[in-house]
């Protein structure tokens, strides 16, 4: 069952690559105005992939077909990685990359529900777990594979080609191995589950009151409107954050003196850090585990942006604070995610599969501008203090969550 994973884990070899070579190239082009360009280009992008998130989640669950928008959106990437190849128009670049937002994001929500459907809510977490640990190993192969290209020399056009034939080999093993579930009921039996615990709950509270017998408990239902905030704020900080990130741990690798191939192996150990996340959260997945950790795991990616901030003002061993830093950072952003993925598929009903995606994607886009937007203005001090402030917010909305 879990070969059906292995075109995930190219395509996100493709994406490995992409997603620190393109932001180096861009500032390539336009040295003067490389952030202003890539907080156009992420924002217009992720901004798209809004409504589109919500239109293939919704799509998937209304015909119940999974594998034939995952097919779309890897095919899709294939052709737009190739069509890069041809123009080093910043402009283009940015038409292209908007289009290939809107198809990237096709293959989300049917992996999502495939996995909730594919296993039982009580192997949710792990499986999620498991799932994004591996997919994130190719991740990891597609920043070290950007280190080496970088090192031999090899020009734009051929790292384009290799994103291109990556994704290619995604399409190719997920026609051959993916196959829609034959039921689809998991997620209805959650909810069912769930209305039927929490009327349950009441009966038993209302008859301890009715017996005259104190009651500490309250009856609360969980919230997906404040569930909802909690991610778009946690993900708004996290794109002010991380969008600009790979110019300024550049400048940090040139403030030292090093290759610039290594801001690559940096981002290889963010990944990793990010793999030991994913292994720690399904080794130790339970049903509650998300709830209890949600809130923590947001402070404590609080605390490390105001590392970042200590970092500005320490110029020796730099390089090895933010590395560090961005390592832990990783492994934070994996259990957060597993957690939040596998309670969105409790508490989103079917046919929005997409919101979960539509949520990380908002904060995503208004961070994806304002990030470089305050790091060209303002310096990247402005952008640490600002993602801290919004951690610290998005810690109180888990809070009132849990």
């Amino acid at each position: 069952m879990a070969m059906w994973r292995l075109g995930f884990f190219f395509h996100e070899m493709g994406y490995g690559l992409l997603s620190i070579f393109l932001a180096l190239y861009i500032v390539s082009i336009e040295p003067g105005s490389g952030l202003f360009y890539i907080g156009i280009l992420s924002a217009i992008a992720l901004f798209l992939a809004i409504p589109a998130s919500f239109f293939w989640g919704y799509v998937c669950d209304k015909t119940r077909h999974y594998k034939r928008y995952i097919l779309l959106s890897f095919f899709a990437s294939t052709i737009l990685l190739y069509v890069f190849t041809l123009t080093a128009s910043v402009w283009l670049l940015i038409a292209l990359y908007a289009v290939l937002a809107i198809m990237h994001v096709a293959h989300e929500a049917p992996k999502n529900v495939l996995i909730a459907e594919l296993y039982s809510h009580d192997a949710w977490e792990k499986s999620f777990a498991f799932y994004e640990g591996f997919t994130e190993v190719g991740w990891l192969i597609g920043l070290l594979l950007g280190f080496v290209l970088t090192t031999l020399g090899v020009g734009p056009a051929n790292t384009l080609f290799v994103c291109s034939g990556l994704n290619l080999v995604a399409f190719v093993l997920s026609l051959l191995l993916i196959r829609d579930p034959t039921m689809i009921f998991e997620r209805g039996l959650v909810s069912i589950e769930k209305t039927l615990d929490f009327a349950s709950r009441g009966l038993f509270l209302a008859s301890r009151i009715m017996d005259g017998v104190s009651v500490d408990e309250r009856l609360k239902k969980e919230s997906v409107w404040i569930f909802g905030v909690g991610l778009v704020l946690f993900s708004l900080a996290t794109s002010i954050l991380f969008t600009p990130m790979p110019i300024f741990v550049s400048k940090v690798v040139q403030a030292a003196y090093l290759p610039e191939g290594l801001v690559f192996a940096i981002f290889v150990l963010n990944s990793g850090g990010a793999i030991a996340g994913y292994a720690f959260a399904g080794s130790r997945s339970s049903d509650s585990a998300g709830k209890r950790h949600l809130s923590k795991l947001v402070l404590f990616r609080g605390f490390l942006t105001f590392l970042l901030i200590l970092v500005l003002q320490v110029a020796a061993y730099a390089v090895t604070f933010v590395t560090g830093i961005l390592i832990l950072m990783g492994f934070a952003y994996a259990m957060f995610l597993v957690y939040t993925l596998s309670l969105s598929m409790e508490l989103i009903p079917a046919g929005k599969a997409g919101l979960f995606n539509v949520l990380m994607g908002l904060g995503s886009a208004i961070g994806a501008f304002m990030g470089p937007f305050i790091a060209q203005r303002f310096g990247f001090l402005a952008v640490f203090v600002t993602a801290l402030t919004i951690f610290v917010v998005a810690y109180v909305a888990f809070r009132i969550f849990r």
